[in-house]
C-alpha cells in the first residue's frame, strides 16, 4: 500500500483480451463482451493495444468508459499511421482524430503511448532526423494529457532526446525488451523525463511464440527480471506516480506476472488489487 513517502503505482496488462485468459484470469464461460468489466474488477488500469491499428469508433470508446468503475484509467497506443507510416510528419489530422476519439474516456484517459519502430539503416531514418521530428511534434500535444515515447534503438536514447521529452513533460517508456537497456541502466542516465513514469514488461515476442500462443500460464521463469523491476519501481515511486503494464510475451501469462510483481513490491499481505488514484496536479523535480 502506498504511504505518505511514496506515489501510487498502477498495474495493468497490455490489452484485456487474450487466448487462454477465460478460465484462468476470467471466470469460465466469460463472453468477450464481458472481458473488460471482469478485468476492471481486478486491476485499475489497462493499456489498449488495438488503437495502434486504427482510431477506435466513438461508440467503442464510450463502451470502455461505461464498463469500468470510477478511478479506472486507460492507457493506449497512438495509431501506427502517426508513428510508423508518417513518422510524425504531416499527421495533424490523424492526431486530431485520435485525440477526439480518446477524449470520450474523459477523466479515465491516461497516458498515450507513441511506440516507434527499430530504425535499421535500411529504413533511411537517421538519429538526428528522428530527434528533429520529435522536437517539432511534441509542441503539438495538449499539455493536459499524458504522453509517452517508446524507443526500440537503445543507442538513440540521447541527451538531446531526453531534453526534448523533459521540456514537454513527456515520459520515456522503460521497457523490458531485447533491443533496449535494462531498467536499472535507464535509471542511471536519469531517464525519468516527466512527472510520472511508464514501464512496459514486454519480453521477447519471437522467443516465447516459438513455445506457445495460448497465454494461459507462466511458461518462462523471469524471476530475476521481476526482482529488478520491483527494485526499479520502488525507486521510481519515491519520485513520481508509476504506470506499469505487462505483456503476455514477458513470461506467458500477464496477469500472473502482475500478481508476482505486486507481491515483490508490496509484500505477501498486499491486496491483489490495489486501486489508487494519483493526486491531481502532482509535479516533482526530476533533476
Amino acid at each position: 500500500m502506498a504511504t505518505a513517502a511514496t506515489f501510487p503505482v498502477r498495474f495493468g496488462t497490455s490489452s484485456f483480451s487474450a487466448s487462454g485468459w477465460v478460465g484462468t484470469f476470467y471466470p469460465k464461460d466469460t463472453k468477450p463482451k464481458d472481458y473488460l468489466a471482469n478485468y476492471a474488477r481486478k486491476l485499475d488500469t489497462v493499456e489498449v493495444d488495438s488503437t495502434f491499428y486504427g482510431v477506435p469508433q466513438e461508440k467503442t470508446v464510450q463502451s470502455w468508459y461505461e464498463k469500468t468503475p470510477s478511478g479506472f484509467v486507460f492507457a493506449a497506443k497512438m495509431p501506427e499511421v502517426i508513428t510508423h507510416d508518417k513518422g510524425l510528419e504531416d499527421c495533424d489530422s490523424e492526431l486530431a482524430d485520435f485525440l477526439a476519439a480518446m477524449s470520450n474516456l474523459r477523466e479515465k484517459l491516461g497516458p498515450l503511448l507513441l511506440q516507434f519502430p527499430y530504425y535499421a539503416k535500411k529504413s533511411g531514418m537517421a538519429e538526428g532526423d528522428f530527434v528533429e521530428r520529435v522536437e517539432k511534434f511534441l509542441p503539438k500535444l495538449p499539455r493536459e494529457i499524458k504522453f509517452v515515447v517508446e524507443m526500440r534503438n537503445k543507442a538513440w536514447v540521447s541527451s538531446r532526446l531526453l531534453d526534448a521529452l523533459r521540456k514537454h513533460n513527456v515520459a520515456l517508456a522503460m521497457i523490458d525488451h531485447p533491443y533496449m537497456a535494462r531498467p536499472k541502466d535507464m535509471l542511471a542516465i536519469n531517464a525519468v523525463t516527466a512527472d510520472f513514469a511508464y514501464s512496459r514488461l514486454l519480453g521477447d515476442r519471437y522467443e516465447i511464440e516459438a513455445i506457445t500462443k495460448t497465454w494461459d500460464k507462466t511458461i518462462v521463469d523471469r524471476t530475476q527480471e521481476i526482482d529488478e523491476w520491483a527494485e526499479v519501481t520502488n525507486v521510481l515511486r519515491k519520485r513520481v506516480p508509476v504506470y506499469t503494464y505487462v505483456n503476455n510475451h514477458f513470461a506467458g501469462h500477464a496477469p500472473a506476472t502482475v500478481a508476482e510483481l505486486k507481491k515483490r513490491i508490496f509484500g505477501e499481505v498486499a491486496s491483489p488489487v490495489e486501486k489508487v488514484i494519483e493526486p491531481p496536479g502532482t509535479q516533482m523535480s526530476l533533476l
